[in-house]
């Protein structure tokens, strides 16, 4: 009988979608163990039970697979905002490649041809690509200020002073930021548990520009000195661009809050974007890694061809990402967001890049604003949150198909079931894994779709 506390000889045969390896005890439940690789061999000590699996850590390794390699991070084993470190870039194109496949297999029910399964699209920059950080805080009772991620699998800070996947510009300011708050007589509240405070410092770069935007999230707005701080701030780093309060008073999982103020400088960055300039605020969305999210620029055209004025619906499109540069291309762009301040950004955009004429806009539920404009489009990109496409909007596609459909997906498990409930409707012509996150377990996949009834779909 298996009990917790026993230690026993495991084999790894597979990652987990967080990056912890995978193993099966004698009675074939699975075994969860960070830092365990594919095909190493170790002695693994069970810690706690759950209805179906076990977590365990590794004690001693028998045998050490080829592709293990030391993190270039001194925090790698403690922090858990990287899981891949201890693994070298061709396994993490193998794992994340490999997770895509096995998320489209079990939870799609989708056996699809080598034809449509795109070669990964790995990064070249695995170090230093993150142009944005929100990082919580915490001051422990000695006044001392802690900053950095959690702990894999718990609320725990692991205290960092520098992070190997931020862009170096960025990564320079953490630890004269971090003194500058220990500093302060500012109140750290990060749950919520006293009188509130601040929560997380906020950090964006444009990399083309290298204007910062330094983000001060809080409770409440009861920081004082806070200007002249952040005009210090602005003094002592030309490349500083402004420095924004975002207040979120509700203990929530959203970091930021609805309101944000400009306390120096001004509240947005420029980037250079595939041929376009790009305003980007310190709390709407953006891509994390600019370079790949350039290469998904190509692979959208690529997918959409040639293009003769036609409608193309840009759902969840933030301040214009992707459907501006299709609008530089020929398209007529509609967008839609429930994201006010986005939508205010993605027009600013447009017009700024001498393309509204050809852009449309609305902030409304993606279920709602598709059911408005489906029947005209002749292409939809979908670029949705982690949860995937809500059931309206899995509704309204397949009620009024549209000739192609993309959808550029940030968790493979919410991909694979919107595949699934797609694939009466629509043929599944092409799936690419992308990496946007080396060293993490996160991978992106883009994959196109066209309408099985064209003639339902043209109108014809």
């Amino acid at each position: 009988m298996t009990t917790q506390g026993q230690l026993l000889q495991l084999h790894c045969h597979g990652l987990s979608h967080d990056g912890r390896g995978v193993a099966r005890l004698p009675d074939q439940s699975v075994v969860f163990v960070p830092d365990l690789l594919p095909g190493e061999v170790a002695g693994v000590r069970l810690l706690r039970q759950h209805r179906k699996s076990w977590e365990g850590i590794v004690q001693n390794r028998s045998l050490i697979s080829p592709e293990r390699r030391q993190p270039p991070c001194i925090l790698a084993e403690r922090c858990g905002g990287c899981s891949l470190q201890h693994l070298s870039d061709s396994g993490q194109a193998q794992a994340k490649q490999d997770s895509v496949q096995a998320a489209l297999r079990r939870i799609g029910h989708l056996e699809l041809d080598d034809s449509v399964l795109q070669p990964f699209l790995s990064c070249p920059l695995t170090l230093g690509y993150r142009n944005r950080a929100v990082i919580p805080l915490e001051r422990r009772e000695d006044g001392h200020l802690r900053a950095g991620y959690y702990r894999t699998g718990t609320h725990t800070l692991v205290n960092m002073n520098e992070c190997p996947v931020l862009d170096p510009r960025l990564d320079r300011l953490l630890r004269p930021l971090k003194n500058d708050l220990e500093s302060s007589s500012w109140p750290v509240d990060r749950h919520l548990q006293t009188h509130g405070g601040l929560r997380h410092l906020a950090l964006r770069i444009a990399p083309s520009s290298g204007e910062i935007l330094i983000t001060l999230i809080s409770s409440h707005s009861n920081l004082e000195g806070l200007e002249r701080m952040a005009n210090r701030w602005m003094h002592c780093w030309s490349d500083v661009v402004g420095v924004c309060l975002n207040l979120q008073p509700k203990n929530t999982n959203t970091l930021f809050g609805p309101d944000t103020s400009v306390v120096a400088g001004r509240g947005s960055v420029t980037e250079h974007f595939a041929g376009l300039d790009l305003q980007i605020a310190a709390d709407t969305f953006f891509q994390v890694n600019t370079s790949q999210a350039e290469r998904v620029v190509s692979l959208i055209a690529a997918a959409l061809g040639a293009c003769s004025g036609g409608l193309l619906i840009d759902g969840y499109c933030g301040i214009g990402t992707y459907g501006l540069p299709m609008a530089a291309a020929g398209w007529r762009i509609h967008g839609i967001e429930n994201h006010p301040a986005s939508i205010a950004l993605a027009r600013h955009n447009a017009a700024a890049n001498h393309l509204d004429e050809r852009c449309t806009f609305d902030v409304v539920d993606m279920a709602e604003g598709l059911s408005r404009c489906l029947d005209q489009a002749t292409a939809v990109l979908l670029d949705p949150p982690r949860r995937g496409l809500d059931p309206g909007v899995v509704s309204a596609l397949i009620q009024s198909p549209t000739p192609t459909l993309l959808m550029l997906s940030c968790d493979p498990a919410t991909l694979a079931r919107d595949l699934r409930l797609l694939n009466e409707t629509y043929l599944i012509t092409s799936v690419q894994a992308i990496d946007f996150f080396p060293n993490t377990s996160h991978v992106e996949t883009l994959a196109v779709l066209k309408a099985r009834d064209l003639t339902r779909a043209t109108g014809h």
